[in-house]
C-alpha cells in the first residue's frame, strides 16, 4: 500500500463508506456498499457480507456484489451458514465468526463437509476467505471474499481484507444505529397518530364502540372490550365471545404487563384510579404483536380510561343529583310538588305512582368508601332495567331505593329487596347486606322510610342480618313500627325497662344486654352464660340485680312475658328515633 494510487483509492473508498453512512442511507444500502468497496479495492470476483438471522442460528447473506441474486436466495433459504457452537468446526463464515480471526479455504471442491459445492459451481467459485466483522461489542457478521480460480490467501490480502472489515464494521454499526433512530421516530410519529386517531374518536362521542372499530381498522383482528362484570361493552370485527368471564376489578399484581397474552389471546387492561374495570381483548390473534400494534392497544388502553372516567364523571353528576333528589323525599318533600316531579322525570323517575322504601345496610371489608359506592353502581345497574325506573341513592351510611309498585320484572316487595340485596352483595369489599322493605305507599316517601330504616335497626338489634327483612316477618315489632308517634313506645319502656337502661349509661354494665340474652334464651341461666361467655354465678349476680331495679320477678311466665315485650318495644323505639337514623 505504498503505492500512492492506491491509497487514494483506499482513502476515498472509506471515506465514500462514511459519507453514505452520514448522508442517511439504509443499513442495505451500505452493506452492498461496503461488499462493492472490497471487491473492487481487492479485485475480487465476488464479495457478501454475512449477518446472524433473528434467532442468531445462521448467517446470512445481507450485502453482495457479484454475487447473483439466485445464489443469494438459494443460500439463505436452503442452505444458509449454521453457526456452530465452536469456532474449530463448520463452515469458514461459522469459523470466523466464532473465533473472531480470518478462515480460508483454498480450493472448495477439498474442504470436508462443504455442503456449498453446488450453488459455488453454478456462482463459478473455487475459494474464499471470510474475515469478521468486529465491533467493541463483539463480532457482528463476516465479509467474504470469492475467487473463481484455487487461490492461497497470503497474509497480506487477508490483512487488507481485515483493515476493510474494521472500517466497514463501524460503517455498519452507525448504520445500524441510524436505522434504529429512524426506526424509532416513524414508530413514535405514528404511535402519535395513533393515539390522536383514538382520541379524536372519543372527543367526537364516538364512545366504546368507535374506539373499538377504530382499533379493528388500525389491527385487522377481532377487538372485544369487556368489563370486569363480564359484560361486552362494545366489539369490531368477527363476532367472538369474550375468553373471560369477569374478574375483581382489583389493582393488577406488581409486575403485570399492560398488554400480554393470556389463555392464548392477546389482552390490554384498562386502569383507572389503580382499578381494572375493563379490558381490551384481541380473541384468537395469531402470533406476536407488532411494536406499532402493541402501542395502538397501549394508546387505546389510555383512551379507554379515559371515556371510562368521562362516563364515571357523567354517572356521578347524575347520582348526585338523584341523591338530592331523594334526600329532600326523605326529610319530608311532597312528592306531588310539580317542581320535585319535574326533576323527577327529567332523571327518568315517576313520583306519581305508589312505591315501596327499601334500605340496604352493607358491611364491608377494606374501604368501606368504595365498596360502598361500588354496591350503589350495581344497584343502580339494577334499576336501570327496570321500568319505572327506581330513585336510588346513597344516603347517610345506607343505600336506600324509592321502587315503584308497578316496575317490571318483581310481584312483590320482598322479590325486590331480594333483588336489591343480592345486586349490593356482588360489589367487591362487600362482605353482608341487609335489606329492609316497607309497605307501599301512595306518597308518604318519608314516612315509609323511616318505618323500613326502623325495621333494620330492630333486625340489627336481634341479630338478623344478611337477608331481607319485611314488617310482617317482624311480627308485633313490624306493627309497632308503624306507629306515627314513637313517644308512648318510650314511656312504656322507660316504665318496665327505664331503671336499667339508666343503671347502664351511669355504670357501665351491660344489663339490658344480659336481660335480652336470658329472655331469648328461654330463661336458661346455663345457656345465657354460654351466650355471654360468662359463668353461671356472675349471670346470676346480674339478674338478682335486674330483679332488684325493675321491681319485675323472672320467675314468673307473665312477668317474663312482659320483659320480652318492652324489650322489643325499645327495640321499636330506637328504630323509629329520627335520632337513630341519623
Amino acid at each position: 500500500m505504498d503505492d500512492e494510487p492506491e491509497l487514494r483509492a483506499w482513502l476515498s473508498a472509506i471515506g465514500t463508506l462514511t459519507s453514505a453512512v452520514n448522508s442517511g442511507r439504509g443499513l442495505r444500502e451500505v452493506l452492498d456498499l461496503v461488499a462493492s468497496t472490497a471487491r473492487e479495492l481487492l479485485g475480487l470476483d465476488f464479495c457478501g457480507v454475512l449477518v446472524p438471522d433473528a434467532e442468531e442460528r445462521n448467517l446470512v447473506i445481507a450485502g453482495w456484489d457479484g454475487l447473483s441474486a439466485t445464489y443469494v436466495v438459494r443460500v439463505n433459504s436452503d442452505h444458509p451458514v449454521p453457526l456452530e457452537a465452536d469456532a474449530s468446526s463448520g463452515a469458514p463464515s461459522s469459523r470466523a465468526y466464532r473465533s473472531g480471526r480470518p478462515a480460508a479455504v483454498s480450493d472448495i471442491s477439498r474442504e470436508p463437509g462443504f455442503i456449498w459445492g453446488g450453488v459455488a459451481h453454478d456462482q463459478d467459485y473455487r475459494s474464499m476467505l471470510s474475515v469478521p466483522l468486529v465491533t467493541a461489542s463483539g463480532v457482528i457478521g463476516t465479509l467474504n471474499s470469492y475467487r473463481s480460480a484455487v487461490h492461497e490467501f497470503d497474509a497480506e490480502e487477508t490483512g487488507r481484507l481485515q483493515l476493510l472489515a474494521e472500517h466497514a464494521a463501524i460503517a455498519i454499526t452507525s448504520a445500524r444505529l441510524v436505522a434504529d433512530l429512524r426506526e424509532q421516530h416513524e414508530l413514535v410519529t405514528r404511535s402519535e397518530r395513533i393515539h390522536e386517531r383514538l382520541l379524536r374518536v372519543s372527543v367526537r362521542s364516538g364512545g366504546m364502540a368507535g374506539i373499538a372499530a377504530a382499533l379493528h381498522d388500525l389491527l385487522d383482528t377481532a377487538v372485544v372490550l369487556q368489563d370486569a362484570r363480564g359484560e361486552v361493552l362494545a366489539s369490531a370485527g368477527p363476532a367472538t365471545e369474550p375468553p373471560a368471564g369477569g374478574w375483581r376489578p382489583a389493582e393488577p399484581p406488581p409486575g403485570t404487563d399492560l398488554v400480554r397474552e393470556e389463555d392464548g389471546h392477546v389482552v390490554a387492561d384498562v386502569v383507572l384510579s389503580g382499578e381494572v374495570p375493563a379490558r381490551v381483548w384481541l380473541p384468537g390473534h395469531a402470533g406476536l404483536l407488532s411494536t406499532l400494534d402493541r402501542r395502538a392497544l397501549e394508546h387505546a388502553s389510555v383512551v379507554l380510561s379515559l371515556e371510562l372516567l368521562r362516563r364515571r364523571t357523567a354517572l356521578e353528576v347524575e347520582q348526585n343529583l338523584r341523591g338530592e333528589l331523594l334526600a329532600e323525599l326523605l326529610g319530608g318533600a311532597d312528592p306531588r310538588a310539580d317542581a320535585l316531579r319535574h326533576r323527577a322525570r327529567l332523571l327518568g323517575h315517576d313520583l306519581a305512582c305508589p312505591h315501596y322504601a327499601l334500605v340496604g345496610e352493607i358491611s364491608t371489608s377494606g374501604q368501606s368508601a368504595h365498596a360502598r359506592r361500588r354496591a350503589t353502581e350495581e344497584a343502580n345497574r339494577l334499576a336501570s332495567t327496570v321500568s319505572p325506573r327506581p330513585l336510588v341513592a346513597q344516603h347517610r351510611d345506607a343505600v336506600v331505593a324509592l321502587w315503584p309498585v308497578s316496575a317490571t320484572g318483581y310481584s312483590t316487595g320482598p322479590h325486590i329487596a331480594e333483588a336489591l340485596r343480592k345486586a349490593l352483595s356482588a360489589a367487591v369489599g362487600v362482605t353482608a347486606v341487609t335489606v329492609a322493605v316497607s309497605e307501599p305507599t301512595e306518597h308518604e316517601f318519608a314516612e315509609a322510610y323511616r318505618i323500613a330504616r326502623g325495621a333494620l335497626a330492630v333486625a340489627r338489634r336481634d341479630e338478623r342480618t344478611d337477608g331481607i327483612v319485611t314488617l310482617e316477618g317482624l311480627g308485633v315489632a313490624g306493627l309497632l313500627l308503624q306507629l306515627d308517634d314513637p313517644a308512648p313506645l318510650w314511656d312504656y319502656t322507660n316504665r318496665v325497662l327505664g331503671p336499667l337502661i339508666r343503671h347502664d349509661e351511669v355504670h357501665g354494665t351491660a344489663l339490658v344486654r344480659t336481660l335480652r340474652t336470658h329472655v331469648a334464651h328461654r330463661l336458661d341461666r346455663q345457656a345465657t352464660a354460654q351466650a355471654l361467655v360468662l359463668h353461671p354465678n356472675t349471670i346470676s349476680q346480674r339478674l338478682r340485680r335486674i330483679e332488684t331495679l325493675t321491681g319485675l320477678d323472672l320467675r314468673d311466665p307473665a312477668t317474663a312475658l312482659e320483659a320480652r315485650s318492652a324489650l322489643t318495644v325499645l327495640d321499636v323505639a330506637h328504630g323509629l328515633s329520627r335520632d337513630d337514623m341519623s
